[in-house]
């Protein structure tokens, strides 16, 4: 069987368009709305299983009916990466397993009112588990939040999600270099510049990355409208590629 993960949303907080500017990525975006960019999610399915990978974009519920969601998987708790949450919580029927971080502070007052979403299932790093026979295994990642990225595997292949990351820990890159993945989504907000920035990846620390990691297929997401704009007049080097909204990855 194959794993295939569909990107739901390839944007950063701040989404393409950006209120009120008016860059050349942001007009484009406007004018056609396949260059629009949702806030940074996916959905993993495999097995029969479907697995929303962050929940960011706020009208899951008119997306999704109940029994379509098997679980949730949470990279962090960040309003942009959870905020679809809050409304669905309050559904009726059976309860629905969130995984993430054991962050104890979480989002607001998702964790005191959580309705009929399952906080239970805490997450530690490099320790592996499965959904529906995926194994998957949480990567520390460096962000200003308790941040996972998670490593899928399944008897035949290897895919990498590492959002939302500035770099990565040595720890995580070490791990990925002994089990180098056959597509790596990762985290690149912006152009590149000579200093990783804070809290997001830029594209010469992706490159940098993948020098080590050796991966074939690198896909860009959490893109800024300012990166989109550096894209629209640069070509990527060859293995990277720009994610979109809708791009389906199938490994088997």
């Amino acid at each position: 069987m194959s794993l295939k993960i569909t990107l739901s949303g390839t944007g950063g907080a701040q989404l393409v368009p950006a209120f009120g500017c008016h860059c050349n990525a942001c007009e484009r975006a406007r004018n056609n709305p396949q260059y629009r960019r949702k806030p940074c999610s996916a959905v993993v399915e495999f097995n029969k299983a479907v697995t929303l990978l962050d929940a960011g974009i706020p009208d899951l519920m008119e997306c999704w009916q109940p029994e379509e969601i098997h679980q949730f998987l949470l990279t962090h708790y960040h309003m942009d990466h959870v905020q679809g949450l809050f409304p669905l919580r309050w559904g009726v029927g059976e309860k629905i397993r969130v995984y993430g971080p054991p962050d104890e502070q979480g989002c607001d007052d998702l964790f005191k009112h959580s309705g009929i979403l399952d906080f239970s299932h805490t997450l530690e790093p490099f320790v592996w588990f499965t959904l529906q026979a995926l194994r998957v295994t949480p990567l520390p990642l460096n962000h200003s939040k308790l941040t996972f990225g998670y490593l899928f595997e399944t008897p035949h292949s290897r895919v990498a999600w590492l959002c939302d990351t500035a770099g990565l820990p040595e720890k995580t890159l070490k791990f990925l270099v002994n089990n180098r993945p056959e597509v790596v989504v990762i985290d690149c907000s912006h152009e590149p510049r000579a200093e990783t920035p804070k809290n997001h990846c830029d594209l010469n620390t992706v490159i940098a990355l993948n020098g080590h990691i050796g991966c074939p297929r690198v896909i860009l997401t959490h893109i800024s409208h300012q990166f989109d704009c550096w894209l629209m007049e640069n070509d990527l080097p060859a293995g990277f590629e720009a994610g979109f909204d809708g791009l389906v990855i199938e490994v088997d």
